[in-house]
């Protein structure tokens, strides 16, 4: 039994150099579900082999016995077989389809959903250093052309295999002299095979890679802010002639696909010819001396041309797709061979109850080998209390935040939550009581009583109406023709920045955690929507412990402790008048970043 092996870079967003070999036992576990439907398949392939048999040896009775005999009795009988055993055949034709389409259709549900739950589990990292298109094109259009292979060719190799044996089975045990003249040109039709799948099998993993580039160029160039981007810098032209280019390399690769092998399959098509002129040949002079009857050598023709050649050359075919397809399947596996989100330890408990308290030790996290972007970052924030981050751009503000709910872990110290290591939590406990407002706020293509309800989908209608007052939206969503049963649009951009901030906002209030992640969106929006996102923060921060990325000078006045965070340390901490008093780093940075707030409030 092969096994696989997969080799990746130091970081998801390296480019992954994998040696893979395709896991046979692995494939078949999808399979395994559907094994009774899958032997009922099998049962009918079987049942319309041994019908297909008939019509051939009854039209040798009917050159050889009926006709001869001028019994029309004897021709009726056998043309009413000849007829029964197609209507039969098609019968159980109908019952293969379906039971078929069932196993394909079932088994691509069940490897789209282990893919996507899959990729749920993976760390921030892989989607920070995977293009989004790729990803896309693994869970889409790779399924799919699993898909033409498990509910087509897979049975198409059982057919043709089962009609192939029972056919030289069959003609062996009728006339042994005829049946090694049928098969004298098989090898050669087999021989060339190994070569032209490996040869298949390396330009479509080329083909797959380049479709990854070209649906993440799709990807980035119509989504609304690539597109923005596009419109404002007038680079419609430059993404044309990328986007031709990047076709243009996969046109060359498809071509070069098409042309592989094109001459193997030619030549058994001249072998499907010379094998039926063989027998004609050999059969033809063995009736010629009364050897054999003329009604035999009509049957053996129809046997090798449509039940022994036909599936011969099919077989031929299919499996250099089955071989070509193997790169598909090698790129899957390889998704779901990368480690996920390092998840709790066995035994991990759970915080039954979060009062908030949050403890970083010695706290060491890089990104990678060439980015430190914390040192030995020590600091207590008790329950209830809110604490401001400020600082330079790049100091580490963010990733602080980004590793109290464990979307990173590490490299040194620990981060202990009313004292528990989070490494020691179970994830659904720790993250149940996080609550978290980004400056991108993500709303999904759906109502926006439907985005409220992510974070609470048992909610009611009145709670919804009781966050939305609570984050100063409702009045604004009542205005609306719908209503709560208003569609966001793409990413929520029907909605103003200030409008998707407040009903992110409503969202974490309906979630109700005890500790609260706010990275401040307020730098961008005018004074209105910043004033109601302002009042909206307040009932969100009351009673919570609160790390928030400050940008506004409000926000620092109402901490009750602030942090300054520089290249990747805590160099003070403390209230407002006691770090402007020391005429230190906060000092320095009030007086670059905040003075003129205080001028304009005065």
């Amino acid at each position: 039994m092969f096994g696989g092996h997969l080799m990746w870079g130091n970081m998801y967003g390296e480019k992954p150099k994998m040696q893979l070999r395709v896991n046979w036992r692995r494939i078949g576990a999808f399979f395994l579900p559907y094994w009774r439907e899958e032997a009922t398949v099998l049962f009918c392939i079987v049942v319309a082999a041994l019908l297909g048999l008939i019509p051939a040896y009854m039209v040798a009775r009917i050159i050889d016995s009926a006709i001869p005999h001028r019994s029309l009795r004897e021709l009726g009988i056998d043309v009413a077989i000849i007829v029964g055993s197609a209507l039969v055949t098609i019968a159980f034709g109908v019952v293969q389809g379906y039971l078929n389409s069932i196993v394909g259709e079932g088994i691509m549900r069940d490897m789209r959903t282990g893919l996507v739950s899959h990729l749920h589990k993976m760390p921030l990292s892989f989607f920070t250093g995977t293009k989004t298109g790729e990803i896309m094109n693994r869970v889409s259009n790779d399924v799919d052309n699993i898909d033409n292979v498990v509910t087509g060719t897979l049975t198409s190799i059982v057919t043709n295999v089962v009609t192939i044996a029972t056919t030289v089975v069959f003609m062996f045990v009728w006339n042994w002299r005829l049946a090694l003249l049928s098969i004298v040109i098989v090898p050669l039709m087999v021989l060339p095979l190994a070569p032209v799948g490996r040869r298949m099998y390396n330009v479509r993993r080329q083909t797959r890679e380049k479709r990854d580039e070209i649906e993440s160029i799709t990807q980035e160039t119509l989504s609304i802010s690539g597109i923005t981007l596009i419109k404002s810098f007038a680079r419609e032209a430059f993404e044309h002639s990328r986007f031709y280019r990047v076709g243009t390399d996969l046109m060359q690769l498809e071509i070069k696909l098409a042309m592989v092998g094109r001459w193997f399959i030619a030549s058994i098509g001249a072998m499907v010819t010379i094998g039926p002129a063989i027998v004609w040949f050999g059969g033809g002079w063995l009736a010629l001396t009364h050897a054999l009857d003329v009604g035999v050598v009509v049957a053996f023709v129809q046997y090798i041309q449509f039940r022994l050649y036909g599936p011969g050359a099919t077989l031929a075919g299919i499996q250099v797709q089955i071989v070509s397809a193997l790169a598909v399947f090698e790129r899957i596996f390889g998704y779901l061979d990368m480690k996920p989100e390092e998840y709790e330890p066995a035994g991990a408990s759970a915080l039954a109850t979060t009062r908030g308290e949050i403890r970083f030790d010695d706290v060491r996290f890089s990104y990678g080998n060439d980015r430190t972007a914390l040192q030995g970052v020590s600091f207590t924030v008790e329950p209830g209390q809110v604490a401001a981050f400020v600082g330079p751009s790049g100091a580490g503000k963010t990733t602080i935040t980004q590793l109290v709910p464990r979307f990173y872990d590490p490299q040194g110290g620990r981060i202990l939550v009313d004292g528990h290591d989070v490494k020691s939590l179970t994830l659904e406990s720790l993250r149940r009581d996080i609550g978290i407002v980004t400056q991108e706020t993500y709303l999904f293509h759906d109502t926006i009583a439907s985005n409220l309800r992510y974070a609470k989908p048992d909610a009611t209608d009145e709670e919804l109406r009781a966050a939305a007052r609570a984050a100063n939206i409702d009045d604004f969503v009542s205005s609306l023709p719908e209503g709560y049963q208003t569609v966001v649009g793409e990413r929520g951009h029907k909605l103003s920045g200030g409008e998707r901030q407040r009903l992110a906002i409503a969202r974490v209030l309906l979630k109700n955690p005890r500790i609260l992640i706010l990275d401040e969106a307020t730098s961008s929006l005018d004074s209105h929507s910043e004033a109601a996102i302002q009042a909206a923060l307040v009932p969100l921060m009351r009673g919570r412990t609160s790390l928030v990325i400050a940008h506004r000078l409000s926000t620092i006045l109402s901490a009750d402790v602030i942090f300054v965070v520089e290249n990747g340390r805590i160099v003070e901490s403390g209230t407002h008048p006691v770090l402007l008093a020391r005429n230190g780093s906060y000092a320095r940075l009030y007086n670059r970043q905040f003075r003129d707030e205080t001028k304009v409030a005065t």
